[in-house]
């Protein structure tokens, strides 16, 4: 017989995996974003008996979920599109949150929360969430989604430092002076900044000596929480600690790592930053419930209209941030690059509507102490939980159904430059390997049959590449790309269905006991292998 809380627990990972299956096979058949159903079916569990006693701590979604999830974001964002954006990513990732807050703040006080209490909401629903972003911004042009995804990892930082400066004066453990908010924020920043380089440029010497790819990964998944830990010991800021590392490390990884590793890290984080994703939507929705059944039904009447206004003075300072500093910005600077990055006002409408609340809100709303330092209990508490748990569903839900008509409506010019540097780096890497083929097999001392034999197919690979971008060009295709396609396609499809048979026999000669069930599962893996090379040959 299990221990009760080990069942509960047991349950609640079964329903979590469930949840998360279904809502995403659901989400693609209604064409809707995932987050919205998981929601949904978060807030309708909260109705069954044995899951209301589920609560999620905060240390869970700060040491556990942010640093995963925020480390694979750095990873996987552009670099380049961020120092091309810089200006703007920062203003976003600072001054928008500061200027959010105190709007947030001056509409709940008008409500009747005090001051303090008013900027601690103001805090925890300032910024936004990149997880969130990436999951409904995906239609956007690949600038627009850089953008806000660099905006939701800096601007945690930001929301951390107002949030424990509203909560140090409403416990009357901090005061309000312009020296100490600044040494704040410059510890925050700097302090988490310097942890997060310290940590990728210890891990990536470590990382190039590891040849075994287990280890290597298990170094990788400490990476996040050790710069998180660092940052953290120093009172800095973790979150920026994980961010910085995560782009360093982006940047590093490519040169550190072996094949193998990364493709046993990429498989590895693509499902866990998934799983995590998606169950920290379904405890928000559980946990939004939970946080209504603890208030009166006058105060929850109140608190409810206090969400709806909370929601809509988020997204009108966001537009008018947006459009203010873009005109500001236009009449300080009048370089001709800076003329080239101009966007429309749709765009800025597009943005405004997709800045969406997640981990980072509901984090910091259930942070909040119990009680102040005299050992009264903190003023409200129970409305800053339940408006800030509103505010994230309310975003993801209502702005993410917007979202896509509006998206339609601003008829955003289509970005091709990503699948043109795609086709460039295919391209000039084959040419490139070609021309050296000569000098690299005589080092070798290769045999001159294998060396024709492979120019033979590199020869054959470039002409693909090169009928691919006349395809998507504006020329056609000639007789010569329309040959090399189709025996491209041909060939691909006559290989995978050798591999089929290959699949087949090793099965058979498992099921007559011939080989052992070690044996199916190599041959199967290299198997899995190339057939994932050749479905992905036209892009690699």
């Amino acid at each position: 017989m299990f221990p009760e809380i080990s069942v509960l627990g047991l349950e609640l990972v079964v329903v979590l995996g469930v949840t998360i299956l279904l809502c995403n096979l659901a989400a693609g058949r209604l064409r809707v974003a995932p987050p919205i159903l998981l929601l949904a079916c978060g807030a309708l569990l909260g109705f069954v008996p044995d899951l209301r006693a589920v609560q999620l701590p905060p240390e869970v979604v700060l040491l556990l979920f942010l640093p995963a999830l925020l480390y694979w974001e750095s990873i996987t964002i552009s670099l380049q599109e961020i120092r091309s954006n810089l200006r703007g990513v920062v203003l976003l990732g600072t001054l928008l949150i500061i200027v959010t807050a105190g709007a947030v703040a001056v509409a709940v006080h008008a409500l009747g929360l005090p001051w303090p209490v008013a900027w601690v909401l103001g805090a925890a629903v300032a910024p936004t969430d990149a997880t969130a972003v990436g999951e409904f911004a995906k239609s956007l042009p690949h600038r627009n989604v850089t953008v806000l995804r660099a905006e939701s990892l800096v601007n945690d930082g930001t929301a951390l430092v107002v949030y424990g400066l509203a909560v140090g004066v409403t416990t009357g453990s901090e005061h309000l002076s312009f020296p100490h908010v600044g040494w704040l924020f410059v510890l925050a920043y700097g302090g988490g900044a310097l942890s997060g380089m310290l940590v990728a440029y210890v891990v990536a010497p470590i990382r190039k000596r590891l040849e075994d790819r287990l280890l290597n990964n298990v170094a990788i998944l400490v990476t996040p929480f050790a710069a998180y830990l660092l940052a953290e010991s120093i009172h800095a800021s973790g979150v920026l600690a994980v961010v910085t590392c995560g782009l360093i490390m982006g940047q590093l990884g490519p040169r550190v790592g072996r094949a193998d590793t990364r493709q046993q890290t990429e498989s590895f984080w693509s499902l866990s930053t998934f799983v995590l994703n998606g169950a920290l939507f379904v405890l928000v929705g559980l946990d939004t419930q939970s946080a209504a059944r603890g208030l009166s039904g006058t105060t929850l009447v109140k608190d409810v209209g206090m969400v709806g206004v909370v929601a809509v003075t988020l997204v009108v300072v966001r537009f008018i941030f947006l459009y203010v500093t873009a005109h500001l910005i236009r009449l300080i600077d009048r370089r001709p690059q800076q003329l080239l990055r101009r966007v429309s006002n749709k765009s800025r409408v597009v943005s405004a509507m997709a800045g969406f609340r997640g981990a980072v809100s509901l984090a910091v709303a259930l942070s909040v102490p119990e009680v102040l330092d005299s050992g009264a209990a903190f003023p409200n508490r129970d409305t800053i939980i339940f408006v800030t748990f509103g505010v994230i569903v309310v975003t993801l839900v209502v702005q993410g159904l917007l979202l896509p008509p509006i998206v339609r409506w601003a008829d955003l010019p289509q970005d091709t430059r990503i699948s043109q540097e795609h086709q460039l780096a295919n391209t000039v890497a084959a040419e490139e390997a070609l021309a050296a083929l000569s000098d690299v097999a005589e080092t070798l001392d290769t045999d001159p049959h294998i060396v024709e034999r492979l120019r033979r197919e590199y020869d054959k690979h470039l002409r693909v590449l090169r009928a691919n971008a006349n395809a998507a060009g504006t020329d056609g295709e000639g007789v010569e790309d329309e040959e090399a396609l189709r025996y491209d396609q041909q060939y691909t499809e006559l290989r995978l269905a050798m591999l089929a048979r290959k699949r087949a026999t090793v099965l058979r000669l498992r099921h007559e006991r011939r080989i052992d069930d070690s044996v199916l599962l190599g041959v199967q893996s290299r198997l899995d292998l190339e057939e994932m090379r050749l479905s992905r040959r036209n892009v690699l």
